[in-house]
């Protein structure tokens, strides 16, 4: 019944989602995967910003005033921040934010590279504070970190999701469960593939499951 649209840096899809979206008398939820930077992180000097990377962090709008704010972000985030990617500070975020949800997006995102991490309890707790809700994605799109020695099998990839579940228990935070949706059914794969290829990407023969899951699935 309702679909979230949120494409890396940027808004474009969202006329021909309304258009579609009216048709099939769906509803869209507008939004962004962002690359936000914490100010806290940036080194001194300009060369040290160019070398910070950004976490992914999911934007969704809920009102008319949010859906503004949104554009705002963007348009700062390219004509300000840009450096290979469009990038939104925090503090810009947090000027903008009214209308606006938070979340903690897939492991690129703060929370799931602070757990992966082994960062302090405190500092964890800080990032779930700063999030409207929490993400946990099946656990083939996160596979990768198994073949590259980052976790040892798919009980580490559980327990980090099982700890997300319990830190939205614990600090009254929504956890939803996303697909990070980059093409509808799973033999689309192969059109990610040829992207990646193009870009470079070494392990783009080894797709993960990014396919438009139903709610039960």
């Amino acid at each position: 019944k309702s679909i979230a649209i949120t494409d890396h840096g940027v808004v474009q899809a969202f006329p021909e989602a309304n258009k579609v979206a009216d048709g099939l008398d769906i509803k869209v939820i507008y939004g962004v995967e962002a690359y936000m930077v914490p100010d806290d992180e940036i080194p001194e000097g300009e060369e040290g910003w160019k070398k910070i990377k950004p976490y992914h962090a999911i934007i969704l709008t809920k009102t008319q005033e949010g859906l503004r704010n949104l554009y705002e972000l963007i348009s700062i985030s390219h004509i300000q921040y840009y450096h290979k990617r469009p990038r939104i500070l925090q503090s810009v975020f947090d000027k903008y934010r009214e209308g606006l949800i938070l979340g903690s997006a897939c492991e690129q995102g703060e929370l799931y590279k602070a757990i992966l991490n082994n960062k302090p309890e405190e500092k964890i707790e800080k990032i779930v504070n700063y999030y409207d809700y929490l993400e946990i994605q099946p656990l083939g799109n996160d596979e990768f970190m198994i073949r590259d020695g980052t976790v040892p099998d798919q009980e580490a990839l559980k327990n980090i999701n099982r700890k997300i579940v319990e830190l939205g228990e614990k600090f009254g935070k929504p956890v939803v469960a996303t697909c990070d949706v980059h093409f509808m059914d799973p033999q689309d794969e192969v059109y990610r593939r040829i992207l990646m290829a193009g870009q470079g990407f070494s392990d783009c023969d080894n797709q993960a499951p990014l396919y438009l899951r139903t709610t039960e699935e």
